[in-house]
């Protein structure tokens, strides 16, 4: 097992996936489905992310035409193809087969980085165990990708589970698919995920990210003082509890102690006396 490799971050055509933010990795190819009856080169087209191949007779498109090559879940006893793909020269995402234990997994991994050349990413895929996904990345050090394909509503599960990045397939015309799983690496990116950024522009994106997370909990904030309004007997300015405002400030300079009390009081003082705004502008409609 690679359990004593440093993290690392493994580029994938333009995204780099392993430190700094998460990623949505959208247009995966499983030749597979194709059962070698088409063309690699007419499926793949221009350009291709993530491709999965379906026999040997695929990988001279996939060196051309993919930006890494998927040793899939159904497949990964297969050593002869693992090693062919592996050997390709591009970086490998490599699958856990269902019944696979991390062991398995990362032993599987380190197979394909020394076929390889080095460059390896983990993927969870089909029923999720965020939590092994999760313990795999801690153990190996490597990139760890979570497909969220068959069920896009457990990207935010996933990206707070640690995963690096979230897989796609190529999604049909309308399909709500990547917006989910970009909300999920941007918002739920913002809280958990820490940033180190050394250029203007990546600072600017982060702090794009972490605004992103704020005013989507200031937009649930709000809502859930309306509620507030109409549960208290007063509401309104009136009823205002300035003690337990107070004690929010204390808790919240608990969570932000660069910021303290003093800093804090005048931010939440606004954040309230919006909420209580909008409140009585619905009251009143």
């Amino acid at each position: 097992m690679s359990s004593t490799l440093e993290r690392h971050s493994v580029a994938v055509g333009d995204l780099l996936v392993g430190e700094g933010p998460a990623v949505v990795i959208g247009g995966r190819v499983n030749l597979r489905a194709h059962h070698g009856q088409v063309d690699a080169y007419e499926v793949l087209g221009e350009r291709a992310t993530l491709v999965e191949p379906y026999s040997a007779a695929d990988l001279p498109a996939i060196a051309s035409k993919a930006d890494a090559v998927v040793v899939g879940s159904s497949w990964t006893r297969d050593i002869p193809l693992v090693r062919a793909a592996a050997g390709l020269g591009l970086p490998v995402v490599v699958e856990r087969r269902a019944s696979a234990s991390m062991a398995e997994w990362l032993e599987l991994a380190d197979y394909c980085a020394q076929a390889g050349d080095g460059r390896v990413l983990l993927c969870e895929a089909g029923r999720l165990d965020l939590g092994l996904m999760r313990a795999a990345r801690a153990a190996s050090g490597r990139p760890v990708l979570a497909d969220v394909s068959r069920d896009v509503e457990l990207s935010a599960a996933a990206v707070a589970a640690g995963a690096d990045g979230l897989v796609l397939d190529a999604p049909a015309a309308g399909s709500p698919a990547p917006k989910v799983a970009e909300e999920a690496v941007t918002v739920v990116g913002a809280l958990v995920r820490p940033e180190s950024p050394t250029t203007l522009p990546e600072c600017r994106q982060a702090i794009d990210r972490v605004d992103a997370a704020l005013a989507t909990l200031l937009e649930r904030r709000a809502a859930l003082a309306g509620i507030v309004q109409r549960i208290k007997p007063v509401g309104g300015f009136e009823g205002r509890d300035l003690a337990r405002e107070r004690a929010l400030v204390a808790r919240m300079a608990l969570r932000a102690p660069s910021l303290g009390e003093e800093r804090l009081a005048p931010i939440m003082n606004a954040v309230i006396e919006a909420g209580l705004h909008l409140a009585e502008e619905r009251s009143s409609q």
